[in-house]
């Protein structure tokens, strides 16, 4: 006696991510390290030098964290008032900080000594940046100014006051020493040139500029402000070559990694999207549990730290590879002469059978039990999760032609599980051309039969729910026929065939669903 045969049953498969070499590069990133401070973190940066220690300016203070302990190694605390934009000269030896006591501070990255203090502006220092022959500091600050400051004689040397509105964000060219970019919020990015004190240029980033960013070369530079980011061909005067608008809410920080070819971008939406500097494409993305103010990346992809606004320091480091040692490879353990068990003659193997499990419906239908079939394929749990189930359970009662005998005899209860799966169900294009015949031959069954006024309303909004299918498809044919008319006139006669071969398709289901409104009606 042959088996029985279980329910075909059609399995869609979800469409995967595409697993790209850059979404396994950032996968190896290990389970983050959550770190808590004492209030929103304002700003994160690595010090350019091994072992590259990132600073974390939070408070009244600014963090010095080893990236691999994740313990705090210094603390500068020489603050009043809250700090802001703590971040490393390119030789690691220096740190210069801002804040609300509308100064700028210059500490010893190692002995944590306070070596300058640059007073002259008169609102809170949000961002300042050493330039690139590290003898000066680009300060921005709240007073809607840009300042210059000479470090060894701490003295103001340049003062640029063309913004009407808070500066927040500003960045220095990494090929020339005279180029500083600042951005405000008055939506304004303003290009300084300190040789001739003056504005080069300016671009309208049409909202509040949050962060600046050069691109390695100097000739290309980024603003985010806004869900966009946008980017500025300089040497073009402000020409805008793209927008990046992956977000959707306010970006907050920007940084460069993967040896200046990825821009990470972090957001408030709790999202961290890289992208390619090649393409501007989106490689991958990071989650992260709470809206996302800081960012930065140490040299090599190592680590990744993310300052969030409830105080909290997410560290991601990269997983290494552990690799048995040459010794351990040796030894006996790690040979095998072959994958299969080699069992001796006195030994007997025993195979395990794989005993097939039946589901419910397949052995009602096995002893022919289909209106219990049915009903096992119509609890919620099927007919919601695994609508696809009950489908193909509908095709073998329609292929045994016992569909009217599972559907004949039905109480209102059983028959409201049905018509609610018709009609949550009959839109979709799959599943269509079978749950039109169930309908069908429902009907037919309880044709002039009296029914309970629950089972009359769901008839009435089944035959709405196929009105309107209907009209869906008259107006995607309409559509269709307009595209024809434009691929006519564009190009051969090759398109027209094919889409008249689809009009011819479609248009029978249309016919059948007029006949069953007119039927239902």
């Amino acid at each position: 006696m042959s088996s029985f045969k279980k329910t075909n049953v059609k399995i869609y498969a979800k469409k995967e991510p595409n697993i790209t070499p850059d979404s396994l590069y950032w996968k190896k990133l290990g389970v983050p390290s959550l770190v808590k401070e004492f209030g929103p973190i304002d700003f994160i940066d690595f010090s350019p030098v091994e072992p590259h220690y990132f600073a974390v300016t939070c408070s009244v203070r600014v963090q010095i964290y080893n990236p691999i302990t994740k313990v705090v190694q210094k603390n500068l605390s020489r603050f009043r008032e809250a700090a802001y934009g703590g971040s490393f000269r390119s030789d690691g030896s220096l740190i210069c900080v801002g804040g609300n006591e509308c100064q700028v501070k210059l500490f010893d990255a190692n002995s944590k000594s306070l070596l300058r203090v640059f007073k002259g502006h008169s609102s809170p220092v949000h961002r300042c940046f050493f330039t690139l022959d590290k003898t000066h500091i680009a300060s921005f600050s709240d007073d809607k100014s840009v300042c210059l400051w000479d470090i060894p004689s701490e003295k103001k040397i340049n003062t640029f006051a063309d913004h009407n509105d808070y500066v927040r964000a500003g960045a220095i060219s990494p090929v020339s020493t005279d180029t500083i970019l600042s951005g405000g919020y008055d939506n304004i990015v303003h290009m300084y040139d300190t040789r001739i004190n003056a504005s080069v240029f300016n671009v309208d980033h049409g909202a509040p500029v949050e962060s600046v960013l050069f691109l390695p070369t100097g000739g290309i530079f980024l603003s985010a402000g806004g869900t966009e980011i946008r980017v500025w061909d300089a040497f073009a005067g402000g020409r805008l070559l793209a927008k990046l608008c992956h977000h959707h809410k306010t970006v907050t920080c920007m940084c460069l990694g993967s040896g200046n070819k990825r821009l990470l971008s972090g957001s408030l939406d709790r999202h961290v999207k890289i992208f390619d500097i090649a393409t501007y494409q989106v490689v991958h993305t990071l989650d992260y549990p709470n809206a996302i103010l800081s960012l930065d990346v140490s040299p090599g992809d190592d680590t990744v730290v993310a300052g969030m606004v409830d105080g909290v320091v997410s560290v991601s480091r990269r997983e290494e590879e552990i690799r048995p040692s040459k010794r351990e490879r040796n030894k006996v353990s790690y040979h095998y002469t072959s994958n299969e068990f080699h069992s001796e003659s006195i030994d007997i193997v025993v195979h395990e059978e794989n005993v097939k499990l039946m589901s419910k419906h397949d052995v009602c239908l096995r002893k022919f039990q289909y209106s219990k079939a049915l009903d096992n394929v119509l609890v919620p749990f099927i007919a919601n999760k695994n609508p696809n189930i009950t489908v193909a359970l509908f095709q073998e009662l329609l292929r045994r032609k016992a569909l009217k005998a599972a559907l004949a005899g039905r109480d209102s209860k059983s028959l409201t599980a049905i018509l609610r799966f018709l009609i949550k169900n009959i839109g979709f294009c799959r599943y269509t051309c079978v749950l039109i015949d169930v309908a069908s031959s429902l009907l037919d069954v309880y044709d002039g039969i009296e029914q309970s006024d629950e089972v009359n309303k769901l008839l009435l909004r089944l035959a709405e729910r196929l009105k309107e299918e209907e009209q869906l498809t008259e107006d995607l044919l309409e559509v269709q026929g307009a595209l024809q008319l434009l691929l006519c006139g564009a190009s051969a006669g090759d398109s027209s065939e094919t889409n008249t071969t689809t009009v011819a398709t479609i248009q029978p289901s249309v016919n059948a669903q007029s006949n069953f409104v007119v039927n239902i009606t």
